[in-house]
């Protein structure tokens, strides 16, 4: 089936959308926000088309404007952690959108996005460990250390080096939890999904067997109403023919006097 024009509008919108998400954006960037409001409007006029494209490539687009949606809330939100789970729930496009594209953008775009999200977290992290390793080391500049100061300073420096490390591993555990728990909801919701399947299928053959039920059923009546009527009337000309035969013998054998 030929694509309608909504849904090569839907298509253009979206590839635009893909591209600017996958672009460095200044915070009041406002366009994105709108177009992605604005495919959330195409997309239920196309669903409601009597004209409307595959399920499976209404469910694709579906997929898109989510996620698109859902990296504008994931950049809403106040700290790099936040931001960095919230991308770990994102779940792109499969497909490309434009015969142009080898991998689908969304992929790309939350790759990026998952990368920048990674290094503004670490670099909060490391960011305070400088801070104090700064600070510390301009108070021992002004105050003129000597050889025992700076042996304490190099051992504060071992400290800091180990608390660094400490919060790498910090947040790599932490991300791996967020795929694990990413994965995990992705896994039930698979279930969830074949168990949704089973119980329609199951309601579905249910109808069809109580239909069969009913056919039956009406079959059933009817042939028993025909089998009463055929026996009534056996029945009556049973009676008829026992009163025929009353009268002739009646006739025949005539009262004795």
């Amino acid at each position: 089936m030929a694509a309608t024009r909504l849904e090569l509008n839907l298509m253009r919108l979206l590839s635009r959308c893909e591209a600017l998400a996958a672009e460095r954006r200044d915070p009041e960037e406002w366009r994105l926000e709108k177009y992605v409001a604005a495919l959330e409007d195409m997309l239920r006029e196309l669903k409601k088309q009597s004209s409307k494209p595959a399920p499976e490539l209404l469910n694709e687009y579906s997929r898109k404007v989510d996620f698109l949606k859902g990296l504008l809330e994931a950049e809403k939100l106040s700290s790099s952690m936040e931001k960095a789970l919230a991308n770990q729930f994102l779940a792109p496009g499969r497909t490309p959108t434009t015969a142009k594209e080898r991998t689908p953008a969304t992929k790309t775009v939350h790759l990026q996005t998952k990368a920048r999200c990674t290094g503004q977290m670490r670099s909060e992290l490391l960011g305070t460990v400088g801070k104090y390793k700064s600070l510390f080391f301009c108070l021992c500049s002004c105050r003129g250390l000597q050889s025992d100061e700076k042996q304490s300073a190099v051992e504060l420096d071992a400290v800091l080096q180990h608390h660094q490390d400490m919060q790498e591993k910090l947040a790599e555990e932490m991300l791996s939890l967020a795929r694990s728990l990413k994965n995990n909801t992705l896994a039930a919701q698979n279930v969830i999904k074949q168990d949704n399947q089973t119980l329609s299928h199951s309601l579905r053959m249910a109808d069809q067997n109580f239909e069969k039920l009913k056919d039956e059923s009406d079959r059933l009546e009817q042939h028993a109403k025909k089998s009463v009527n055929w026996l009534l009337w056996i029945m009556l000309i049973v009676v008829c023919f026992i009163f025929i035969s009353m009268i002739l013998f009646i006739r025949i054998f005539p009262k004795l006097k």
